[in-house]
C-alpha cells in the first residue's frame, strides 16, 4: 500500500497521521506518473506556488542584507548557512533574528512565514512586491503602510490576526488539519501535501491509483464515479458542483469543520458570508477581501450555468485566452448552443462598448469585473460580471465602473451616457435598494427586505442578506423570518435559522427542530442549533432526541476546534451563553478578548452576561478597560462607556456614570440612547438645569427622536413646569399622531393644567 507523506507543526500527532490514512490520500507524486503533462503545467500556477519551503528555487524577495524601514517598522533580511533570516520586533517588543520557513505566494506578491511556540507559523506583514521593477516592483513594501502595532495587538505579525494555521493554512495546503487544542492554545497542524496539489481539487486519489492499478475495488466503492475510482469527477459534475469544489477556498467565509476535501458539499464545511457592509457594497460589488464566490453566484452567467472551468484553464489557473477572446467565444454572432440565452451579436466592437476598438474601455472585463485593490498591489477582478449601474450610485453611493475611469465626470453623467447608448434597455429593480434601505435606517427597510427575502429571481446569497439584516428587527420580522425558513435555498434559510439565535424560536420552534434532519446541509443545520441552544430535550419529539444530543455534542466539540480566532472564540461564548452553560461561556469571551483585546464583541457579551449574573467586579473592569483603550474604535468606545455607565448607575454609583456618559456623547454623538439615560439619571439626582441641557443638546441633533422628546417632557413635568412639559408634549404629539401613548399624555398635562 502507497504511504502518506505528511507534516506535523508542535504536539506529537500520531493519531491525525492514522486519520489522514483513513481518508484515502496518497503521495503527491504518485499523480505525476500517468499525469505528467497536467503535473507540468501545475508546478508553474498559483496553487504550486501556494506554500512551499524557503529555498533558492522559491525564495524571490532579497535577502542580501537587505533593509526596510517605512517609519513605523524596521526590518532586516539577510542569509546565514543556506537559511533566509529575518531581523525585526518579536513578540517580546525587541528586534529578534527569525528563520525564514516557508514562502507564501509568488505574484504579485510574496509573503513568508516564520515558526514560533505552539506549533504556530506566522506570516511577516513585511512582503516582497514580485512584479518587475518597471511596474513599481522588485522592493520590499509594508502590507500596512505606515502603520505601526504594538506585540499585543492581534495585527502585529506575532499576533492572531497573522496566524497562518488559524487565517490561511487550509487553503494554501491539501488536506490540513488544524488539530488546535483551546486549552493551551496551541496548534499540531497536518497536512497531506504542503501546496494545493492534486489532490486538493481532485479529491482523495487511492481510489483512483487502485483503479490505475487494476484493483477491482476501486469502482465497487464509488460507482458514482464511473470506473475510474475518481472521488471528484470534473467531466460527470454539472456546474454548479464545479463552482461549489473552487468554492471553499475561493470565498469569504466559515468554516463548519477542521480539515476539508475536495468532495464535500460546500455547504457542509462552510457558510459563506453575506452581503454585509465592509465586505460589499450595497450592490454586492466587491468592497473587502471576499474573493470570488460570493461575487459570483450573484452573476446571471453563474445562473445560466457558466462554472469557473469554462473560462479559467484547472491546471494553469490562468484564464483561456487573453483580452477580450475570452468573453467573445461565448459572446459572439454564433453563441453556442450550451447558452442559447445570449444574444447573437459582435459584441467586441464600438456598436456594443461605445468605446474606441483596442482602447482600454473597450476591453470587456473593464466594464463587467472592475478591478479593486487589495494586498498594496494586487488588484482583483469583481466576478459578479455585471452590467455598470451609474443610477444604482446615484441611490445607494454604490460605485460604477464608467466612474471608475471617467472620475472625472458625475455618476448623473455616466447614467445619461447609457440611457443615451442603449435606450431601449431597461434598469430593472435590484436587490441594492433594499439592502441599503437597512444600511441607511429608512423607514421602510423592513418592508424592502421582506419583499426581497420572497424574490425567488434574486441570487441567494441577496435573500440570505435581508434574512440577516431582518434578524436586528426583532419580533416585528418574525413573520418573515418564518418565510426564510420555509424557503427553497438552503443558504437563505441558513440565515434565517441563525436569525432566531437574537431571540427566542416562540412558534417557530416546530419549523427549526425541521432543520435538523440529514437532508439539509451542514451549515443549515449548525445554524438551527445555534437557535436551539438552551432550548431543553423534553420540548423535542421524543424519536429525535437522542440524534438531537448527539448534534449539539458534535456541534460543541467542532466549535471547540475551531475557536482559533477572536471571532470564532466569540461564537463558541455566545453558544455556551445561549445553552445556559455561564462559566464556559464567560472563560470563552476572556479567550477571544486575551487574543485581540480590541475585539469588543466579545467585550460587550462579556460585561453583559457578567451584570447578568450579578458579578458587578467583572462587568465594570471589563467595560473600563475597554472604554480606556485607546486603539479601540471610537464608535466601540462609546458604546462601552455607554454601558459602563448604566452599571456603574446600576451599582449604586451614579456620580461616576456621569462622566462615562459624557464619554458615549463625545465619541458617538448620534448615540441618543446615552444622551437620554444621561437626562434621566441627571434628573434623578435632581440635577435640573444640566438635565436639561443634555437633552436639548441631543434634540438639537436628533429633533424627532421619540425617547429624547419623552424624557424632556419628564424633566419638566418634574420641575412642575406644565406648561413647558405640555408644549412638548404636543410636538410629540404631531411627530406621533398614531401613538395612543402620547395622546393620553396631553390630555393628562391638559387636565391638570385645568
Amino acid at each position: 500500500m502507497l504511504s502518506l507523506c505528511i507534516l506535523m507543526l508542535g504536539r506529537a500527532a500520531s493519531a491525525e497521521v492514522t486519520q489522514a490514512e483513513n481518508s484515502g490520500y496518497v503521495p503527491a507524486a504518485t499523480c505525476n506518473q500517468c499525469h505528467q503533462q497536467q503535473a507540468d503545467l501545475w508546478s508553474h500556477s498559483d496553487h504550486a506556488w501556494a506554500m512551499k519551503p524557503a529555498d533558492e528555487a522559491s525564495v524571490l524577495g532579497n535577502f542580501d542584507d537587505a533593509r526596510f524601514d517605512d517609519g513605523a517598522v524596521q526590518a532586516r533580511f539577510f542569509k546565514r548557512d543556506n537559511g533566509y533570516w529575518v531581523s525585526i520586533e518579536g513578540e517580546s517588543g525587541e528586534m529578534e533574528e527569525f528563520s525564514i520557513a516557508y514562502t507564501f505566494g509568488y505574484f504579485p506578491l510574496q509573503q513568508y512565514l516564520v515558526r514560533l511556540s505552539r506549533g504556530r507559523l506566522q506570516s511577516l506583514t513585511i512582503a516582497w512586491d514580485s512584479r518587475p521593477s518597471e511596474e513599481g516592483g522588485q522592493r520590499w513594501f509594508s502590507l500596512y503602510p505606515g502603520e505601526k502595532f504594538a506585540p499585543d495587538d492581534a495585527l502585529h505579525w506575532t499576533g492572531r490576526y497573522q496566524n497562518w494555521n488559524a487565517m490561511c493554512a487550509d487553503c494554501h495546503s491539501t488536506f490540513l488539519s488544524m488539530n488546535y487544542d483551546e486549552a493551551s492554545d496551541s496548534f499540531a497542524t497536518t497536512w497531506q501535501e504542503q501546496s494545493v496539489g492534486c489532490q486538493g481539487c481532485h479529491g482523495p486519489g487511492r481510489k483512483h491509483v487502485e483503479w490505475a492499478q487494476g484493483e477491482p475495488s476501486a469502482s465497487a466503492d464509488k460507482p458514482e464515479a464511473g470506473n475510474k475510482g475518481l472521488t471528484v469527477d470534473f467531466k460527470g459534475m454539472d456546474s454548479n458542483k464545479v463552482v461549489e469544489t473552487c468554492a471553499y477556498c475561493h470565498s469569504r467565509r466559515q468554516s463548519l469543520k477542521d480539515g476539508q476535501h475536495a468532495h464535500e458539499a460546500y455547504l457542509d464545511k462552510a457558510l459563506p458570508s453575506t452581503l454585509g457592509a465592509g465586505l460589499y457594497h450595497a450592490d454586492g460589488q466587491i468592497e473587502g477581501e471576499v474573493y470570488v464566490y460570493g461575487s459570483f453566484i450573484q452573476s446571471a452567467m453563474y445562473k445560466a450555468g457558466v462554472a469557473c472551468l469554462d473560462c479559467h484553464d484547472p491546471h494553469t489557473t490562468k484564464v483561456l485566452a487573453q483580452g477580450n477572446t475570452l468573453c467573445t467565444r461565448c459572446h459572439n454572432e454564433a453563441p453556442p448552443p450550451r447558452f442559447p440565452q445570449i444574444l447573437a451579436m459582435n459584441y467586441d466592437s464600438p456598436e456594443h462598448h461605445q468605446h474606441p476598438q483596442g482602447s482600454t474601455g473597450a476591453q470587456c472585463v473593464n466594464c463587467h469585473m472592475p478591478e479593486t485593490t487589495y494586498m498594496v498591489v494586487d488588484p482583483r477582478r469583481d466576478h459578479s460580471l455585471r452590467i455598470p449601474r451609474p443610477d444604482l450610485t446615484l441611490t445607494t453611493g454604490s460605485p460604477n465602473a464608467c466612474n471608475a475611469c471617467h472620475d472625472d465626470r458625475s455618476a448623473e453623467w455616466a447614467s445619461s451616457a447609457i440611457e443615451h447608448w442603449y435606450p431601449s434597455s431597461e434598469r430593472s429593480p435590484h436587490f441594492a435598494s433594499a439592502l441599503n434601505a437597512f444600511r441607511s435606517g429608512e423607514d421602510d427597510a423592513v418592508v424592502r427586505l421582506a419583499r426581497l427575502i420572497r424574490d425567488s429571481t434574486a441570487p441567494a446569497i441577496a435573500r440570505a442578506t435581508a434574512v440577516e439584516h431582518l434578524g436586528s428587527f426583532g419580533y416585528q420580522a418574525f413573520p418573515v423570518l418564518r418565510a426564510g425558513l420555509l424557503a427553497d435555498e438552503p443558504l437563505v434559510q441558513a440565515y434565517a435559522a441563525g436569525a432566531f439565535a437574537q431571540q427566542a424560536a416562540g412558534d417557530n420552534l416546530s419549523l427549526l427542530i425541521d432543520l435538523l434532519s440529514s437532508d439539509h446541509p451542514r451549515a443549515v443545520r449548525d445554524q438551527a442549533l445555534k437557535a436551539l441552544a438552551g432550548v431543553s430535550l423534553d420540548r423535542f419529539p421524543e424519536p429525535m432526541r437522542g440524534r438531537v444530543a448527539q448534534l449539539r455534542a458534535d456541534y460543541e466539540k467542532r466549535l471547540g476546534e475551531l475557536a482559533t480566532l477572536p471571532g470564532s472564540r466569540f461564537n463558541f461564548a455566545a453558544y455556551l451563553h445561549r445553552d445556559g452553560q455561564h462559566d464556559k461561556a464567560i472563560a470563552q469571551y476572556q479567550a477571544a478578548l486575551e487574543l485581540d483585546p480590541v475585539f469588543s464583541p466579545a467585550r460587550i457579551n462579556l460585561a453583559k452576561l457578567a451584570s447578568e449574573r450579578g458579578n458587578a467586579e467583572l462587568a465594570l473592569a471589563t467595560l473600563t478597560t475597554g472604554a480606556d483603550m485607546e486603539r479601540v474604535p471610537d464608535s466601540d468606545r462609546a458604546y462601552l462607556a455607554y454601558l459602563l455607565a448604566l452599571v456603574l448607575v446600576e451599582s449604586g454609583q451614579s456620580e461616576q456614570a456621569l462622566s462615562r456618559f459624557e464619554q458615549a456623547t463625545r465619541l458617538d454623538p448620534a448615540n441618543t440612547r446615552a444622551a437620554y439615560n444621561h437626562g434621566l439619571v441627571l434628573a434623578h439626582m435632581k440635577q435640573w438645569p444640566r438635565a436639561t441641557e443634555v437633552l436639548d443638546q441631543a434634540l438639537s441633533r436628533a429633533p424627532n427622536d421619540y425617547d429624547l422628546l419623552n424624557a424632556k417632557v419628564y424633566v419638566l413635568h418634574q420641575q412642575g413646569l406644565l406648561d413647558q412639559a405640555l408644549q412638548q408634549a404636543r410636538i410629540m404629539q404631531q411627530l406621533y399622531p398614531e401613538d395612543a401613548r402620547v395622546s393620553r399624555l396631553v390630555d393628562e398635562l391638559e387636565r391638570r393644567l385645568n
